[in-house]
């Protein structure tokens, strides 16, 4: 009709106005200038463009159904390898400019680099500063790129983000009109997309908001805003999206091999999809594609090599290493930036999840798909934290609550060897059979990089799509989220006000499909909402949501779906049986796949989440540096369980005593217990290895361990015992 062909030349119009308004600001950027109007001219192009489809806005389809399509699709027009922060964007790009789309990861979605971050949605402070010192064009145009994205992400996922201050302390006067032309500059490039305008403190005031700061020596300090989120729910939110928008993903699918086929116009072999692996049930399939891309992270170089073993490396691997301590250590809205480290790196010292967050370090390492932190790392971040607190806030190893290292894939060059040095700028490559590789870029950046090598593929395998539509695009929850949201929660159902906030911070707008899966906990308030642990707002029907959210295993949910690993590694070690019942019952286990999946994530959180790290610390213990009359003491503590002077106590000998003090523990917590000081693994506990406890513990080495403070509990009677002392904060590992 007329009135038809009218609406569409109207749209024709405006897109040709975009393209010419964006060069527009293009060359003011230059000049650090951004129109007030370009994101809402940019959004309001989305909707020009019509509404999208959501051909799944209520229930997801089942992970069965999603490898069912996978396997039953003749042709796929874009196949993502890859289920982080990059290959997700990709494929939610993808599927909104009505490609036909296919994702496939080998693990979890974001169970790699894009849930191990600083939690951060930044332009990079410290870019900035490289491109002004060098002169460096790149680097400038690279953190404008993301200060843009950063407001489109805050945006898109209001649930999931919000601005945070970050205080940058200053302790030489030169310094302060240093770091403040530097962070105004921060300011300056970001525009009217700036989250708030930073500003600078007087000594006294910078001691009111952050306590804890180093008083000796301090000027003053500069605060400025970036945003943060929870990366690992960010990642699956984009993910999500993708799938309720119409695109085939599947987790815990591996691709065996890529597809070929010859060329009919060249004879050369083009990739045309790749045959691929479902791990949970090992049946094998061909999935074909027209254009395959790589959003493998650090794994860019394995997939390459599929292609053509004799490519070479584009990537240079880098970990990165953050602790979790208690939220004491900092306050509850204002970060910290210690911008030159000792070896000139960055640490931030963050608020997140109620607790603090420190990190991070920057060293070379190999591709693992299960990096493990490392001592030195931990002692480096903690010895950083300790230079900027006052000297009354005690720093200890022990209240280090998780650990954990994550894989950067820095795009590099070959000749370098200093991978700090590194931009962290991305590429899009083109093999000569086709393979489309996106490596390199940062957290914040996810969804440019996916329209850059969309538009990539598109040209290189002539697709028929229209421009990218995911700015503005909100992702799944954000829509119906607002910043009262869990207060409807409370009344609506009962839930307790913390785990209310929770859920709402979250599952946005799809809080209240959690909320009404939760049962009733029979007391009189919270009416229901059972909490998986008690000083944690997880609950139990979490767990059966994550399964609606293709969670596969428990560490899927610990790690992922909740990020109770990340936070409490004990905590997360207590809640593991209860999840594994309840995923059990959801996914039909049978008791030896129950047996497995309980190992399966015990062994994670040991090796992963920062366990080993604790246990080598005891062990490294070796010399027992007490007093005489502290070995007296505690010497009459352990012969309080040894009492027929054996050297050593097993569970009985603590059980007994128990059972006199009417203390009832279980006998499988209580061989855990032991376990952890058990140094030699023979079952028993030696008078040599508790005074190494001892020691360990009173050089702050070793915190709160649970039999210690068992021992001490009896020793001192449950009748008339006062405060009980600890050295640790809520489970340090």
């Amino acid at each position: 009709s007329f009135g038809h062909l009218q609406v569409k030349w109207t749209l024709r119009a405006f897109g040709a106005y975009c393209n010419v308004f964006d060069h527009i600001v293009l060359l003011c950027s230059i000049f650090c200038f951004v129109p007030v109007g370009y994101v809402q001219a940019r959004l309001a192009y989305v909707e020009a463009q019509g509404e999208l489809k959501v051909p799944f806005k209520d229930a997801l389809p089942t992970r069965e159904e999603q490898l069912s399509t996978l396997r039953n699709t003749e042709e796929f027009d874009v196949l993502v390898v890859g289920g982080g922060a990059t290959g997700s964007g990709c494929a939610l790009d993808a599927v909104t400019r009505n490609l036909k789309t296919a994702l496939v990861e080998r693990s979890d979605f974001s169970s790699g680099t894009s849930s191990r971050s600083t939690k951060l949605i930044h332009g990079g402070v410290r870019y900035l500063q490289k491109a002004i010192m060098k002169l460096d064009y790149e680097q400038y145009m690279m953190v404008k790129e993301a200060l843009h994205e950063r407001a489109n992400l805050l945006n898109i996922a209001p649930h999931l983000s919000a601005p945070l201050p970050i205080m940058l302390p200053v302790y030489k006067w030169w310094q302060l009109p240093y770091y403040w032309a530097g962070i105004k500059m921060y300011d300056l490039v970001a525009g009217s997309q700036c989250l708030k305008s930073s500003y600078v403190l007087s000594k006294s005031k910078a001691l009111e908001l952050f306590p804890m700061l180093k008083k000796d020596k301090l000027v003053g300090a500069i605060v400025y805003y970036d945003g943060q989120h929870n990366d690992a729910r960010m990642n699956l939110a984009i993910a999500l999206t993708a799938a309720r928008h119409g695109a085939a993903i599947a987790n815990y699918t591996e691709v065996v091999h890529l597809l070929k086929k010859p060329d009919p116009k060249t004879g050369q072999e083009k990739v045309c999809g790749a045959h691929c692996r479902d791990i949970i049930t090992g049946q094998e399939f061909d999935v074909r594609a027209r254009c395959v891309i790589n959003a493998t992270g650090p794994f860019t170089d394995s997939l390459r090599k599929m292609d053509n073993q004799k490519t070479a490396n584009i990537c240079q691997p880098s970990a990165g290493v953050h602790i979790v301590i208690p939220g004491y250590y900092s306050p509850d809205n204002m970060g910290l930036l210690d911008p030159a480290t000792s070896d000139g790196r960055v640490i931030f010292f963050l608020p997140w999840e109620k607790m603090t967050v420190a990190g991070t370090t920057d060293t070379p390492t190999e591709v693992t798909a299960h990096p493990i932190p490392v001592e030195d790392d931990i002692n480096f971040i903690l010895s950083e934290v300790r230079n900027y607190l006052s000297p009354d806030v005690e720093v200890r190893r022990g209240d280090v609550l998780a650990a954990w290292s994550g894989i950067r894939p820095l795009v590099t060059d070959p000749n370098s060897k200093d991978t700090q040095s590194i931009c962290r700028n991305h590429i899009v490559n083109i093999s000569d059979s086709g393979l489309i590789t996106i490596a390199g870029g940062k957290w914040t950046t996810y969804r440019s990089m996916a329209e850059e090598t969309l538009d990539t593929a598109i040209k290189a395998h002539n697709l028929s799509a229209g421009p990218s539509r995911t700015v503005g695009l909100m992702l799944d929850g954000g829509k119906d989220w607002t910043p009262t949201l869990y207060i409807r929660l409370v009344q609506d159902y009962g839930l307790e006000n913390e785990v209310a906030q929770h859920l709402a911070a979250t599952y946005g707008g799809r809080a209240f499909e959690v909320a009404k899966m939760a049962q009733v906990t029979g007391k009189r308030w919270p009416i229901v909402g059972k909490r998986l642990v008690s000083e944690f707002p997880y609950i139990e029907s979490e767990v059966q949501y994550a399964v609606k959210e293709y969670a596969c295993t428990v560490i899927d949910v610990i790690a992922r779906r909740t990020r109770l690993g990340f936070l409490n590694v004990q905590a997360a070690d207590e809640a593991l049986p209860r999840i594994v019942e309840i995923m059990g019952n959801e996914l039909q286990w049978t008791e030896q796949k129950k047996k497995e999946e309980l190992e399966a994530a015990k062994k994670y959180l040991h090796l992963e989440m920062g366990y080993k790290a604790r246990s080598e610390q005891l062990s490294k213990t070796t010399e027992i540096s007490l007093t005489a009359p502290e070995i007296a003491r505690y010497k009459k503590r352990f012969y309080k369980f040894d009492k027929e002077s054996k050297g050593f106590i097993t569970t009985v000998d603590v059980q007994q005593v128990l059972e006199k003090l009417s203390i009832q523990i279980d006998e499988n917590a209580l061989h855990e217990i032991l376990n952890e000081v058990d140094l030699n693994k023979n079952g028993q506990v030696e008078l040599d290895e508790f005074l190494q406890l001892m020691s360990a513990v009173q050089r702050g080495q070793i915190s709160d361990s649970r039999l210690a403070i068992l021992m001490k509990t009896v020793e001192e009677g449950l009748d008339l015992r006062g405060p009980v002392s600890v050295d640790r904060s809520g489970g340090g590992v």
